[in-house]
């Protein structure tokens, strides 16, 4: 998946190409594993009108008609797995792959932020699922980007995306976006699934630390423990003035807009893919290389530029060598400039002063193949970059001033390109140490 391998290892020269190609393949290993069909085909079975997920088993010769929907940046690579195993009566997918489907409508959709074709697709997908009845089985495929693709907010999209935008580059955490995008929206936060009588099954891949079903996506199928008061307390932590949206909020704790359902009946949610398992695969891919291998952690977040330099620190300082160092996690940058790049080039940017002069290999992507506002998925340093960089007198404070980590690896020929991946567990450090 990797699309510039071969330029990559080859900026490591002969002191560090093997140690990146070892890196970039493992990369690549993982990107492959928890692809969305690769996740659906080894979680899901059909055999004998029998559906198996995770051990539950629903009889489907039970139902009138099957219907599949999904979201989320993997939703196509998901949908043409499960129309691989099912005979399925309708289905509609808004996802961000260029994937042609049989039976199940791709829609294309836009991300981080939403615009009109998203709305569209959603109202139709609204349509499916409304006119399905307690006879039916409705498949719904959810990953991560789907508090994007699937929209249909109770402000005005423009609104909506001014203020996802403005907590984005506020460094609001993915948690607290998702609780003010439920209460700006008619599917979130278990909305979907409560305008049904079918019964509903949703099968997850999860892009959020603990895989809580209540955040990922938002939540369209999940009960929600959050209120519009916890929503406008996001929105006063960060400041944020949109009249539009806080009137929407402002209404909600008046109890003139319902509340999002803290109970439903009729769906069962399943994870079938997450950052534990890319990063337990990631070892097992590290130790077939023939070093050691150790998770550090799943749940990584925290300013990226200074988890970059906590993670160097920390593989540095590591009485073994011949190692490999994995974590995964999703961390934040705050924006002070107007540079391009994401929180995977900020943290290895954030590593480079540290591990000058050291025998390690540095690696931070983007599972779902898009660091930030940049092309690249993640970017890859060395212990000879600092000071190459220096030699060709770049300035590394001030890329890292303006935010533009983009800038600097393509200017350096570390950034790595992977398009997108069909997956989304959030992101995945990989640290070599000799």
């Amino acid at each position: 998946m990797i699309k510039n391998l071969e330029k990559l290892v080859e900026n490591g020269g002969r002191k560090f190409g093997k140690m990146r190609r070892n890196a970039l393949e493992i990369l690549d290993a993982v990107l492959e594993k928890m692809n969305g069909y690769n996740l659906v085909k080894s979680s899901v079975k059909v055999r004998n009108g029998i559906m198996e997920i995770k051990g539950r088993k629903i009889n489907l010769l039970s139902y009138k008609r099957i219907f599949v929907v999904g979201f989320g940046k993997a939703s196509a690579s998901m949908a043409k797995a499960m129309e691989e195993m099912l005979d399925v009566d309708g289905g509609m997918v808004i996802s961000t792959e260029d994937i042609e489907l049989k039976s199940i409508k791709n829609v294309k959709g836009s991300h981080p932020l939403p615009d009109e074709k998203n709305r569209e697709a959603s109202l139709r997908l609204m349509e499916m699922v409304k006119n399905a009845d307690k006879d039916d089985l409705v498949i719904v495929l959810i990953s991560g980007g789907g508090s994007s693709l699937l929209c249909m907010p109770m402000v005005s999209l423009e609104a909506m995306r001014e203020v996802s935008e403005e907590l984005m580059k506020k460094g609001c955490n993915i948690e607290e976006l998702n609780i003010v995008r439920k209460h700006l929206s008619h599917v979130k936060g278990g909305r979907l699934a409560a305008m049904t009588d079918a019964r509903m099954v949703a099968v997850i891949i999860s892009d959020i630390i603990g895989n809580p079903v209540d955040l990922i996506s938002s939540g369209p199928t999940a009960e929600d423990s959050s209120t519009f008061q916890d929503a406008m307390k996001v929105l006063d932590k960060y400041g944020i003035k949109n009249e539009e949206v806080r009137n929407v909020i402002e209404k909600g704790i008046k109890g003139e807009i319902e509340e999002t359902p803290s109970k439903l009946k009729n769906v069962e949610n399943f994870v079938i893919g997450d950052i534990n398992m890319a990063c337990r695969f990631a070892v097992e891919m590290a130790m077939e290389r023939g070093y050691n291998a150790r998770i550090v952690s799943t749940a990584i977040s925290g300013e990226a530029r200074e988890m970059g330099l906590n993670l160097a620190r920390y593989a540095i300082f590591h009485p073994r060598g011949n190692i490999v160092f994995i974590g995964g996690g999703e961390t934040t940058v705050t924006v002070g400039g107007n540079g391009r790049g994401g929180r995977n080039q900020e943290m290895v940017l954030g590593s480079l002063e540290e591990i000058d002069g050291e025998v390690v290999v540095f690696l931070s992507c983007g599972t779902d193949g898009i660091d930030g506002n940049s092309p690249a998925a993640g970017a890859i340093a060395d212990g000879e970059s600092y000071s190459k960089a220096r030699k060709m007198g770049i300035d590394i404070n001030a890329y890292m001033n303006n935010n533009d980590s983009y800038g600097f690896f393509e200017r350096m020929g570390d950034a790595i390109f992977t398009g997108y991946t069909g997956t989304n567990v959030m992101d995945i450090q990989i640290i070599i140490k000799k």
